[in-house]
C-alpha cells in the first residue's frame, strides 16, 4: 500500500544496511533463501529479529491510505501508489517460497491437501444444484462440477440462481448423505496423505502474522466514522479497492488447500500473536495511533470495550471511554429502561418515537452484556469486526469462508460470528444497502448454522439461542407503536408499526432466517423447548405482532391514501412467528415430547392472558375494526391441534376456563365476520387494499398459518362452550340477528339492506365450514393432502409447479413434508388425468395440464374445501361450472346442480362436542325462520342461504345426538326458557315439532298487522292462543347476553342466580332513526319437515310432487347409500333430507306420510304491498338484466375467438372467402374490390385506385437453404463450429463477386439475382382498400393516443378487417386480373413471329404514364419496397447509384417471392392446385408494380440477351478482342431464371400467353445448353472422350438437334477447344465424383438441373394468366411441368422413358447457336481456366431452410453457454442468448458489445436476418423474436417432464426439447408470420 511504498522505496537508510536493496527479484529470492536458512538452524534467534525487522519496513502501515494525497512522491519516481504495494506482495511472496519460485511453492503445498471437502465458495448469481434426495439440510448446496460427477439419476434435485451466495457441500457428511458425494470427494482421504514436512510451510508461520497485522492497521486506518447523515459508502469502497490485492492473496492461499488452512487458522486464532502486535503498546507512534482508531470505532458502535484493557496509561481514549462504560454498567445492573436511546435508534427520526410510553424488557445483566460489550482477543475476531464494521464486502466474506473446510476454524470461526451477532444486527439496521449486506450475512451464517454438531457446541457453549431471542427482541423494539385495537385511551400494549423501514425492506430477515435454520435441529430445538425463560421471552417477541396493521372501516368517504404495509404485516408475521413455529412443531411429533407442548401452551396462555388485559378487553369486540394478525392465537391453536394428533395429550387439559375461551374465540370470530364483510363491499372505503388483505389470509402461502388455525381455534372453542351461546355470537357478530325474523319486514339497526344478503350467506357459509372441516379434526396428513389437491383441481385444470404452489405446505422448508415428495407425486396421479400440451391454431401455446379424473368429480368434489381454499370468488363459480359440465357430460344429471352433500371423515373422539352446535335450540330456531321466509318469499334471501340451511339440516341428521333416546321427547326441565319453540335439542325429533303461532316484532307497517286487525281477535282470543305455546319473540342478542352472564357468573361461584340484564340497543341505533316496534301474532302452523314437503313442491313447481319413495320400496330405508340422490338440485337435497330423516326415526316416517296424505291446499298468493313488489321485480329484473349481459359476452366473446381463428389461419383453403384474384370466368371484365373501410365496391380506376393491405418484410430464410438436407446441430462444445460457407446467400455472393471481377460490372447486375439475404418478401391478407380510404385510416390512427403495439409512423397499421399487421398497400391495376381473353385463343403463330414480336415489344420504350393517382401510389409503394431492406442488400454494383443496381433489385424482389412461395408449398411444385399461397397472393399486383418500374430502363438493345439467345451475330471474336474494356458476361455464366424475370418485366403489360411461352422455350435451350455444360465438367477425361465420340456417330441424324448424345458430344467439342478440360491434374480431382455415368444418371442430373427453372416458370404462370398446377408424383414432375409449359409438344407420346432433350425447341440451328454461345467462354478460359469451369456448375439444388437442430436435455446447452464468453467483449456475458439461424453467441442488453446505439441481439438479427432474430435466451430457456424495430417473448420450447415451460429456470428442472413447439416456431419463420401469429410485441429501442 502507500504507506508500505513509502518504506519500501524511501524508507529510514539504517534499514539499508540489513538488507540491500537493488529491487530486482534475483535479490528478494537470495534474502529469502538465507532467512530461510537461519530459521532453520536449531539457534534461529538471529534469523527471526532479522525477518522481523525486513516485515516492520516492509509491511507498514504507516502512511495513510489516501492514495490520493501525497502517494505521488512517496511512490518514488511516479511509480503510482500501486507499485510498492506490489513490491510488499512480492517480498511476501518470495518469503513463503523461502527463495523458491512461488509457483512452485503453490503445487508443493496443494500436493498435502487432504480434502475431503469442496468448501468451493460461490457469490450471488452462480448457478448450483440442490438434491432433496440426498440433502440431510435443506440448504444444502453443490456446485455444478460435484453434482456432475455425483450420481443423481431419479432424485429429486433442481438446479437454482444463488441469491446469496453459498459454498459447495459435497463431502461434507453433516449436510448431506455420502451417497451423493461426487467421484472426488468420495475417498476419505486423510489416511494417505503424508505428513507436511517441517520446513516448507516454517516461513509462512512467521510472515503471515505481520500480513494480517498489517491487513487490520489498514482496515483500521481507513475507517472513518460517518457523519450524521451523510452516507460514507464512497469511502469505504475506495480503501477496500485498495485492498483488493492484500486480500485476493490471502484468498489464493487459502486455495492452496488443507495444509495451508491449518497454519492460517493457527494465525488467525493464536491469542499471543494478537495481543504482542495489537495492544497499541511500546514506542511505535503507529501502532498507538492504529489503536486509538480501533477503540473509537467500536465506541462509535455503541460498543463498550471491557475494563481490563483501560489500565496502560494511555489517557484520552481511556478517559472517553472509561466513562461510556461506567454509564453502560449502571445501565446494565438497574434495570434497562432507557436502552432505547443510548442505542442510535434515535438517529433514525423515527416517527414512533413520541408514542413509546412503554417498552417492555426483562431487566438484569444479561441482555447488556449480549448487546454492548464486545471484546477482541485474535486476529479472526478484529478481522471480523472489520468486515461488519465495512458492511460485509464481498472478498473478505469469500476469504472468511473459504477457509471454512478446517474443522478447528469452523469452530472458531463460528463462536465468533455469534459473540458479533447483536453488532451485526446494529449494523444491518443502520446499512443504507440492507439488501445486499442481508444476503452476505446469510451466504456465511447458513454455512455455519446448516450443521447440526456446530450449532449444537455453540448452543451449549456460547448462549446461541440467548443472544438471538435476545437480538431479535432488541431489533424489533426500535419500531414500536401503541396498538389502537380496542381500548384506544387505555391500551397499555405494543405493536410493531408496519410502515417502519425494518420491516417494510424485511431488515429482518437475515436474524429470523438464522433462527429457524437454528431451530431445525433437533437438539437445538429441545433446548429451546426446555429453557422456559426463553420461551417467556419469545411470547413477549411474537407479542409484538400480535393486532399489527389494524384497520378501521371508513364509514364516510374513501380514504385518500391507500397504505400498503400489509405486505409487510403478512410477511412479517409467516418470517418472524409462523416459519419458527412450524420449526418448533416439528420436534413435537412423538408422546415423549408432550412436556414441550405443555411449556409452550402455558406460556402461550399466559401472554395472551396479558394481552387481554393490556387492551382493555371485557365481552365485546370494538366495532369496525379488524386485524388479521393473532400471531398469539395461531401458536395456541397448532399446539393444541399437534398435542391431540401425535402426542396423545387430553385436550381439555390443555384448555383455559369458559371465560378465557369465549375471548379466545371473540378475535378469530372477528376476523371471519370481517372477510364476510369485505366480500359484501362494506369496506370498499378502505380502498383495494383491504381486499388485498383479506386474499391473503386465504391464499395458499398464508392459509395454513393463518386461516386454518384461526377456524380450528374457533372449532375447538365451540365444541367446549355452550352451542346456543355460540351460535348466537355467529349471528350477532356478522349484523344478521334483524334479518332472523318471521316478520316479513324488519329494520336491521346496523346493516344496510343492501348487505344483508351476502352477509346472511357468509354466517351460514362460515358455519358450514366450521362444523364440516376437518383438517385438523382427525384427517391423516395423506388425506388433507388429498382433499387440498382434489380442491385446487376442481377450481381449474393446474399444471404441475402451479399445484406445488398452491397446496398449502409447511411453510418450514425444514418440516419434512417437502413438495415433490413420493406422496405428493402418487396423490396427483391418484386423483388426477395428465393432459399433454396441444397447439392451438392461433399459436399460442399451451401447458402440460392435470385434470381431475371422473370419479374425483363423481365422489370427492368438496364444495367446502373449495370454498375455503379460493382467493377469488369467481373461482367457485368456476368450480361449479365444471362440475355441471363434468354431470352433463357423464349424463348424471341435466340441469343446474346444487353443490354436492360431501360425508365427511370421522371426528377425533376429543372434538365430538362441536357436533352439539347441531343440536340446539337456537340454530334450529334460525334454520326454522330461514326456510319459512324462504317458502313465503321474503325479500333478501337466495338460492345460496336455502343450499347452505339445508346443509346444515343434513350434517345434523348425519351427525344425531347419541344422548337423546328417539322418540320419547324430554319436555320440562331448565329448558323452558326458550318461549316454547322446540321442546328438546335433538334436530331428528325437532324437525317434526309443529310451530302454531310466533310472536313478532313489526314495524307499524307491515302488512301483517292489518291482516290480523281484519280477522277481528278479542283479546280473549289472544290468551288462548298464549295458553297454545305460541313461540315468543325470540331475541338471539338477549340469550347469547343471558348465556354469557351465566357462564361469568357459574367461574364466580354463584350459580343459582341468573341475573338476565336488560338488553338495550344502545351502541348501534341512533335515536328516532328507527320506526315504531308494534308486537303482533302470526299464524304459522307448519313443522321443519312440513316446511321441506312444501320447498319440494315450490322448487319443482307442481302440487303435490314429493312422494316418500319407501312406500313403493321399504328397502330403501335400509340402503346406507343411494347414488340416485349424490348429484342433483334443490329438489333431491329436500328428498334426500326427508329419506334421512325417515330413516333415523319412524315416526318422522309417520309424519311425512301424514303431510303427504294431506292434500295441500295451493299456497295463497302472498300480499305483498305495492313498494315490496317494485323492489323484489327490480332486484329480480337486474338479476336477469346481468345474466342476459353475461350470455351476450360470453357469446360475443366466442364469435369473436372463433372469427379470429379463422383469421388468422395461414395454412386453411376451406374457410377462406376466396379473393377475386384467383377468378377465371372469361367474361369478366373489370375485377371489382370491396373496400374494408368504406365498404363500397367497384373496380379500381387511374383517380381512385384500389389496394392490397400488404406486409413487407425483408427476409434473409431464401439465404439459409444448404444443399443438405439435414439441419446443422447448435454447438454445444469448443470443437463444434458453424460455419456458413455452405448457405445459399454465401454461394451466391461468391459467385457475384467472381463474376464482378473478370467481367463488366452492368453486365454482371443482369446476370443473377441477388435478395437471398434481405429479399423483400410481400404478402397480404387479402383484404383490399381504396388508398385515400387507408389514408384517412392511417391520419386517425396517428392521432389515436392509445399505446399501440406498431409504429404509426413508420406506415404500419392492423387491417381493418382481420386485424393482421400491415404496413404498405399495394395498388391494383385497373382492367380485369386476369388476362383470360388472351389467352384462351390458341396461336397458330409461328415461333420465330413470336421471337420477333417480343424483341419489337421490348424494344418499345416504356414511357411513365401520365401523374394520375395510380401512378403515383405506385411510386410509394416502390419506395416502400425499396425502404423495407438495408442498403446492403441493395447496392452490388462497383458504381454506387448506378441504375443497375435499381434494376437488379427489382426483379429480384420478383424472384424471392417466387422462391419463398416454392419454399412455403415444400420445395417442390408435385402437390399442385391453387394452394392458400395463391389465394392470398399478390404476386399479380407487384408485377405490375415492378413492371412498370423496370420499363423506365431500356436495356441499349445490342446488349439484349434475347438477341443472343435468337440469332446468330457476326464476327463475336473480332468484337471482344479490340475492346479494352471488360467483356460482357458470357450467355452461359447467366442464371436462366433471372434472365426470364427480365424479359418478362420488360415487356407491356398485360403480357400475352403465347409471348410467355416463347420466353420460356428460348430461355429453356439456354439452360440445357448450360446442363450439359456442367455436365462435361463434371465428367472425367474418359467419360468425355467416350461422350464425344457417341455423340459424333448420330451427328446427322434427323432428330440430332433434340438428342442429349449429339448435344453433349458437340459442346463438348466445342468447350475443349478452349483450355476448360487442361488442367485436370490439380485439385479438380478432388471435386470428381467418381461415378461411372450410364445414360440414366446424365438424364437424371440434366433434369434436377432444369427442375428449379421450371418450377419458377410455372409458378409465373399461375399467377399471371391463372393456370391452375397440376398435381404429381415426385418422379413425373419434370415431364408434368414441362408440358404445362407448352415445352412438350402435345402428340408427344410417353411410352418410351421420358427425356429431356425432347422439350427442347431451337429458334435457330441448335449448333451454330451453342458455337456461339461457346465461343464467349472460350475466349475467357484461355486465360482463367479454374474460375472458367466454377462457373459453369451452377448448383442450383437447394434444400429447405431449417433453424439448427436443438440437443434433447436443456442443460447440455446451458452448461456451455451460460458460462461462455463472448467473442466480441471477451467477457461473460450477463444475458447471453445464441442466434437459433446461425448459431452466433450474443450478449443480450449488453451495453459491452453496442455499436453506434444498437445492442448485440439487434445488430445480429440485421445482419444475420434482414431485422428478424431468433435468440434462444440462455438463462430463461425462452425464445426471443426481434422483428425490425419490435420484439416479442415467443414462448420456451423446452419443457419439463410435466409438460410445463420453465420461464428463467425458476424451477431448475430438468427440461426437454418439445418437438412440436421447434416444428411451430420453424413453421412460423419460414412462413414469415411472427408478425400475425404472436400478440405481444413492444418497441425494443435497439436495446437488446
Amino acid at each position: 500500500m502507500a504507506a508500505a511504498a513509502a518504506a519500501a522505496v524511501g524508507g529510514p537508510q539504517a534499514a539499508q544496511s540489513e538488507v540491500p536493496e537493488q529491487g530486482p527479484a534475483l535479490d528478494k529470492a537470495a534474502t529469502a533463501a538465507h532467512l530461510k536458512a537461519a530459521l532453520s538452524r536449531p539457534d534461529n534467534r538471529a534469523g527471526a529479529e532479522e525477518l522481523q525487522a525486513l516485515l516492520e519496513r516492509v509491511l507498514n502501515a504507516e502512511r495513510p491510505l489516501a492514495g490520493a494525497a501525497g502517494g505521488e512522491e512517496a511512490a518514488g519516481g511516479g511509480g503510482g501508489p500501486g507499485a510498492a504495494e506490489e513490491d510488499a506482495l512480492e517480498w511476501c511472496k518470495c518469503l513463503l517460497a523461502g527463495g523458491g519460485g512461488y509457483d512452485e511453492f503453490c503445487a508443493a503445498v496443494r500436493a498435502y491437501d487432504p480434502a475431503a471437502l469442496c468448501g468451493l465458495v460461490w457469490t450471488a448469481n452462480f448457478v448450483a444444484y440442490r438434491c432433496r434426495t440426498c440433502g440431510i439440510s435443506p440448504c444444502m448446496s453443490l456446485c455444478a462440477e460435484c453434482f456432475h460427477q455425483g450420481d443423481h439419476t431419479g432424485h429429486d434435485f433442481n438446479m437454482f440462481r444463488s441469491q446469496a451466495g453459498g459454498a459447495c457441500d459435497c463431502g461434507d457428511s453433516n449436510v448431506m448423505r455420502e451417497s451423493g458425494f461426487c467421484r472426488r470427494h468420495q475417498i476419505k482421504s486423510s489416511s494417505n496423505i503424508p505428513c507436511v514436512p517441517k520446513d516448507l510451510l516454517m516461513m509462512s508461520e512467521f510472515v503471515l502474522p505481520r500480513f494480517i497485522f498489517c491487513l487490520i492497521q489498514y482496515l483500521r486506518e481507513g475507517y472513518n466514522e460517518p457523519a450524521a447523515d451523510v452516507p460514507s459508502e464512497k469511502d469505504l469502497n475506495k480503501v477496500l479497492q485498495l485492498l483488493e490485492p492484500q486480500i485476493s492473496f490471502l484468498e489464493d492461499l487459502t486455495k492452496m488447500g488443507g495444509a495451508m488452512r491449518s497454519v492460517l487458522t493457527q494465525v488467525l486464532t493464536n491469542q499471543q500473536n494478537y495481543k504482542d502486535l495489537t495492544s497499541g503498546l511500546g514506542e511505535n507512534a503507529c501502532a498507538k495511533k492504529s489503536h486509538e482508531k480501533y477503540l473509537i470505532a467500536l465506541k462509535s458502535s455503541g460498543l463498550t470495550y471491557p475494563e481490563d484493557k483501560l489500565v496502560y496509561g494511555m489517557q484520552e481514549p481511556s478517559a472517553g471511554t472509561s466513562t461510556l462504560l461506567v454509564q453502560g454498567l449502571t445501565g446494565a445492573s438497574g434495570a434497562l429502561g432507557q436502552v432505547e436511546s443510548s442505542d442510535e435508534e434515535d438517529q433514525d427520526g423515527s416517527q414512533g418515537l413520541g408514542k413509546r410510553k412503554r417498552v417492555k424488557l426483562s431487566s438484569g445483566t444479561k441482555d447488556q452484556s449480549i448487546m454492548d460489550v464486545l471484546k477482541h482477543k485474535s486476529f479472526l475476531e478484529e478481522l471480523l469486526f472489520w468486515t461488519i464494521k465495512y458492511e460485509f464486502p464481498q472478498k473478505m466474506v469469500t476469504f472468511l469462508l473459504n477457509m471454512l473446510p478446517d474443522q478447528e476454524y469452523k469452530v472458531a470461526f463460528t463462536k465468533t460470528f455469534v459473540q458479533h451477532y447483536a453488532f451485526i444486527m446494529k449494523t444491518l439496521k443502520k446499512s443504507h444497502e440492507s439488501d445486499t449486506m442481508s444476503n452476505r450475512i446469510v451466504h456465511i451464517s447458513v454455512q455455519l448454522f446448516s450443521n447440526e454438531e456446530l450449532a449444537r457446541q455453540v448452543t451449549e457453549e456460547c448462549q446461541l439461542l440467548d443472544i438471538m431471542v435476545t437480538v431479535l427482541l432488541y431489533m424489533m423494539e426500535s419500531c414500536l407503536i401503541k396498538s389502537e385495537l380496542q381500548d384506544e385511551e387505555n391500551s397499555l400494549h405494543v405493536v410493531v408499526n408496519c410502515g417502519e423501514a425494518l420491516l417494510k425492506n424485511n431488515t429482518y430477515w437475515p436474524l429470523v432466517s438464522d433462527f429457524i435454520n437454528i431451530l431445525s435441529h433437533q437438539s437445538v430445538a429441545k433446548r429451546f423447548l426446555e429453557d422456559h425463560g426463553l420461551l417467556v421471552t419469545w411470547m413477549n417477541f411474537v407479542s409484538f405482532f400480535q393486532g399489527m396493521n389494524l384497520n378501521k372501516r371508513e364509514l364516510n368517504e374513501h380514504v385518500e391514501f391507500e397504505s400498503q404495509t400489509y405486505y409487510a404485516a403478512f410477511a412479517a408475521e409467516l418470517e418472524a412467528c409462523a416459519q419458527p413455529m412450524w420449526g418448533l412443531l416439528s420436534h413435537c411429533k412423538v408422546r415423549e415430547t408432550q412436556e414441550y407442548t405443555r411449556n409452550v401452551v402455558r406460556y402461550c396462555l399466559e401472554a395472551l392472558q396479558d394481552w387481554f388485559d393490556a387492551i382493555n378487553f371485557v365481552d365485546e369486540p370494538a366495532p369496525n375494526q379488524v386485524s388479521f394478525h393473532l400471531p398469539l392465537h395461531r401458536y395456541y391453536a397448532m399446539f393444541l391441534s399437534k398435542a391431540v394428533k401425535c402426542q396423545e395429550l387430553d385436550l381439555d387439559s390443555l384448555l383455559p376456563d369458559q371465560e378465557m375461551l369465549m375471548k379466545l374465540m371473540i378475535h378469530p370470530l372477528q376476523i371471519q365476520a370481517s372477510l364476510a364483510e369485505i366480500h359484501s363491499n362494506m369496506w370498499v372505503r378502505n380502498g383495494l387494499q383491504i381486499k388485498g388483505q383479506a386474499m391473503t389470509y386465504v391464499q395458499s402461502h398464508f392459509c395454513n398459518s393463518m386461516i386454518d388455525p384461526d377456524i380450528y381455534l374457533l372449532q375447538v372453542c365451540a365444541s367446549r362452550l355452550d352451542p346456543d351461546y355460540f351460535i348466537s355470537s355467529v349471528f350477532e357478530r356478522f349484523k344478521v340477528v334483524d334479518l332472523l325474523t318471521m316478520a316479513s319486514q324488519h329494520h336491521n339497526t346496523i346493516l344496510d339492506v343492501e348487505h344483508e344478503r351476502s352477509m346472511l350467506e357468509g354466517a351460514l357459509t362460515f358455519l358450514v365450514i366450521l362444523l364440516s372441516l376437518r383438517l385438523h379434526l382427525g384427517m391423516s396428513d395423506d388425506e388433507i393432502l388429498r382433499a387440498e389437491m382434489v380442491a385446487q383441481l376442481c377450481m381449474n385444470d393446474r399444471t404441475h409447479s402451479s399445484l406445488l404452489d398452491l397446496i398449502p405446505e409447511n411453510p418450514n422448508p425444514k418440516s419434512g413434508i417437502i413438495p415433490g415428495s413420493y406422496s405428493f407425486e402418487s396423490v396427483l396421479s391418484a386423483v388426477a388425468d395428465f393432459k399433454a400440451p396441444v397447439f392451438e391454431p392461433g399459436g399460442s401455446m399451451q401447458q402440460g395440464m392435470y385434470t381431475p379424473k371422473a370419479e374425483v368429480w363423481d365422489q370427492e368434489f368438496d364444495p367446502v374445501m373449495v370454498i375455503l381454499r379460493t382467493v377469488y370468488r369467481r373461482d367457485v363459480q368456476s368450480a361449479m361450472d365444471r362440475y355441471t359440465a363434468f354431470l352433463k357430460q357423464s349424463g348424471k344429471f341435466p340441469g343446474n346442480p346444487w353443490p354436492p352433500y360431501k360425508k365427511r371423515t370421522p371426528l377425533h373422539p376429543s372434538y365430538k362436542g362441536l357436533m352439539r352446535l347441531l343440536h340446539c335450540k337456537t340454530l334450529h330456531i334460525v334454520l326454522f325462520t330461514l326456510l319459512y321466509k324462504i317458502l313465503m318469499d321474503h325479500q333478501n334471501l337466495s338460492e345460496h342461504v336455502l343450499c347452505m340451511v339445508l346443509y346444515l339440516i343434513e350434517l345434523g341428521l348425519e351427525n344425531s345426538a347419541e344422548d337423546d333416546s328417539e322418540e320419547e321427547v324430554s319436555m320440562g326441565g331448565p329448558e323452558r326458557c326458550h318461549d316454547s319453540w322446540f321442546p328438546g335439542s335433538n334436530l331428528v325429533s325437532n324437525m317434526r315439532h309443529f310451530i302454531n303461532y310466533v310472536r313478532v316484532r313489526v314495524p307499524e307497517t307491515a302488512p301483517e298487522l292489518k291482516r290480523d286487525s281484519l280477522a277481528g281477535t278479542s283479546s280473549d282470543d289472544l290468551g288462548s292462543l298464549q295458553n297454545s305455546g305460541t313461540a315468543q319473540v325470540f331475541s338471539l342478542v338477549a340469550e347469547r347476553r343471558k348465556k354469557f352472564q351465566e357462564i361469568i357468573n357459574r367461574s364466580s361461584s354463584e350459580a343459582n342466580q341468573v341475573i338476565r340484564p336488560p338488553y338495550t340497543p344502545k351502541k348501534w341505533s341512533a335515536p328516532g332513526s328507527a320506526p315504531q316496534l308494534t308486537t303482533a301474532i302470526l299464524e304459522i302452523k307448519e313443522s321443519i319437515l312440513s316446511l321441506l314437503i312444501k320447498l319440494h313442491h315450490k322448487l319443482s313447481g307442481k302440487q303435490n310432487s314429493y312422494y316418500p319413495p319407501w312406500l313403493d320400496d321399504i328397502e330403501i330405508l335400509i340402503q346406507p347409500e343411494i347414488p340416485k340422490y349424490n348429484h342433483g338440485d334443490g329438489i333431491t337435497a329436500v328428498e334426500r333430507i326427508l329419506l334421512k330423516a325417515a330413516m333415523q326415526s319412524r315416526m318422522n316416517k309417520r309424519i311425512i306420510e301424514e303431510i303427504c296424505r294431506k292434500v295441500t291446499p295451493p299456497v295463497p298468493p302472498k300480499k305483498i304491498t305495492a313498494a315490496e313488489k317494485k323492489t323484489l321485480d327490480k332486484e329480480e329484473r337486474r338479476q336477469k338484466a346481468r345474466e342476459r349481459q353475461q350470455k351476450l359476452l360470453a357469446e360475443f366473446a366466442s364469435r369473436q375467438k372463433s372469427f379470429m381463428e379463422t383469421a388468422m389461419d395461414v395454412d386453411s383453403p376451406e374457410n377462406e372467402i376466396p379473393m377475386e384474384i384467383a377468378t377465371a370466368e372469361p367474361q369478366v371484365s373489370e375485377a371489382v374490390y370491396d373496400c374494408v373501410i368504406c365498404g363500397q365496391s367497384g373496380p379500381s380506376s387511374e383517380d381512385r385506385p384500389a389496394g392490397l393491405v400488404v406486409l413487407l418484410q425483408a427476409s434473409s430464410v431464401l439465404g439459409q437453404c444448404r444443399d443438405n438436407a439435414e439441419p446443422k446441430k447448435l454447438p454445444i462444445t469448443e470443437e463444434e463450429q458453424i460455419f456458413p460457407w455452405d448457405t445459399c446467400a454465401a454461394v451466391h455472393d461468391v459467385r457475384l463477386s467472381l463474376l464482378q471481377r473478370y467481367f463488366k460490372d452492368s453486365s454482371c447486375l443482369l446476370a443473377v439475382s441477388i435478395g437471398w439475404e434481405g429479399g423483400v418478401y410481400v404478402q397480404t391478407c387479402g383484404h383490399t382498400l381504396h388508398i385515400d380510404c387507408h389514408k384517412s385510416y392511417m391520419e386517425s390512427l396517428r392521432n389515436d393516443q392509445v399505446l399501440q403495439g406498431f409504429s404509426v409512423d413508420k406506415g404500419e397499421f392492423t387491417c381493418p378487417l382481420c386485424r393482421q399487421f400491415a404496413n404498405s398497400v399495394l395498388p391494383c391495376y385497373p382492367g380485369s386480373n386476369v388476362e383470360s381473353n388472351l389467352w384462351q385463343r390458341p396461336s397458330n403463330k409461328s415461333t420465330q413471329d413470336l421471337i420477333k414480336e417480343v424483341e419489337e415489344l421490348q424494344g418499345r420504350p416504356g414511357a411513365f404514364p401520365s401523374e394520375t393517382n395510380l401512378s403515383k401510389e405506385m411510386e410509394s409503394v416502390m419506395k416502400d419496397i425499396k425502404n423495407t431492406t438495408q442498403k446492403k442488400y441493395r447496392d452490388y454494383s462497383k458504381t454506387p447509384g448506378s441504375p443497375d443496381n435499381d434494376f437488379l433489385f427489382m426483379y429480384s424482389v420478383a424472384r424471392t417471392n417466387l422462391e419463398l412461395e416454392l419454399i412455403h408449398r415444400g420445395g417442390s411444385l408435385c402437390s399442385g392446385g391453387a394452394s392458400t399461397a395463391g389465394k392470398r397472393s399478390c404476386l399479380n399486383q407487384l408485377f405490375h408494380v415492378l413492371a412498370l418500374h423496370m420499363r423506365l430502363y431500356t436495356i441499349d438493345s445490342e446488349y439484349n440477351p434475347w438477341k443472343k439467345l435468337t440469332q446468330l451475330v457476326e464476327d463475336m471474336n473480332s468484337q471482344l478482342g479490340n475492346e479494352e474494356q471488360q467483356p460482357e458476361v458470357p450467355i452461359l455464366y447467366h442464371d436462366v431464371t433471372s434472365l426470364l424475370l427480365i424479359q418478362i418485366l420488360m415487356m407491356p403489360q398485360p403480357l400475352r400467353k403465347e409471348h410467355f411461352s416463347c420466353i420460356v422455350k428460348v430461355l429453356f435451350t439456354l439452360l440445357y445448353t448450360q446442363a450439359l455444360a456442367a455436365l462435361s465438367v463434371k465428367g472425367s477425361e474418359e467419360d468425355r472422350s467416350a461422350w464425344k465420340h457417341a455423340g459424333a456417330l448420330r451427328k446427322n441424324t434427323c432428330d440430332a438437334e433434340k438428342s442429349c448424345e449429339v448435344l453433349l458430344s458437340f459442346v463438348i467439342s466445342e468447350l475443349s477447344k478452349g483450355k476448360l478440360y487442361c488442367e485436370e491434374g490439380t485439385q479438380e480431382c478432388a471435386m470428381v465424383s467418381p461415378i461411372a455415368w450410364s445414360p440414366e444418371s446424365m438424364e437424371k442430373y440434366i433434369q434436377a438441373f432444369c427442375l428449379p427453372f421450371l418450377r419458377i416458370s410455372s409458378l409465373l404462370q399461375h399467377h399471371l394468366f391463372g393456370e391452375d398446377l397440376p398435381s404429381c408424383q415426385e418422379e413425373e414432375e419434370f415431364s408434368v411441368l414441362a408440358s404445362c409449359l407448352g415445352l412438350l409438344p402435345t402428340f408427344y407420346q410417353t411410352d418410351h422413358p421420358f427425356l429431356s432433350a425432347s422439350c427442347l425447341d431451337w429458334p435457330v440451328t441448335a449448333l451454330d447457336i451453342i458455337t456461339q454461345w461457346c465461343s464467349e467462354i472460350r475466349s475467357f478460359t484461355e486465360r482463367h481456366a479454374e474460375q472458367g469451369k466454377a462457373l459453369l456448375i451452377q448448383e442450383s439444388r437447394w434444400k429447405l431452410p431449417h433453424l439448427l437442430q436443438l440437443p434433447e436435455n436443456y442443460n447440455t446447452i446451458f452448461q456451455y453457454y451460460h458460462r461462455k464468453t463472448c467473442s466480441v467483449c471477451t467477457k461473460v456475458p450477463k444475458d447471453p442468448a445464441v442466434c437459433l439461424v446461425c448459431g452466433t453467441f450474443v450478449c443480450l442488453k449488453g451495453l459491452c458489445c453496442k455499436q453506434q446505439s444498437y445492442c448485440e441481439c439487434v445488430l445480429h438479427s440485421q445482419n444475420c436476418g434482414a431485422g428478424t432474430g431468433i435468440f434462444l435466451l440462455i438463462n430463461a430457456s425462452v425464445i426471443i423474436i426481434i422483428r425490425g424495430h419490435r420484439f416479442c417473448l415467443w414462448g420456451s420450447v423446452y419443457l419439463d417432464a410435466h409438460g410445463e415451460e420453465d420461464r428463467d429456470l425458476r424451477r431448475g428442472k430438468p427440461l426437454y426439447i418439445c418437438e412440436e413447439r421447434y416444428r411451430v416456431l420453424e413453421q412460423q419463420w419460414i412462413s414469415h408470420t411472427f408478425d400475425h401469429i404472436n400478440k405481444r410485441w413492444g418497441p425494443h429501442y435497439n436495446g437488446l
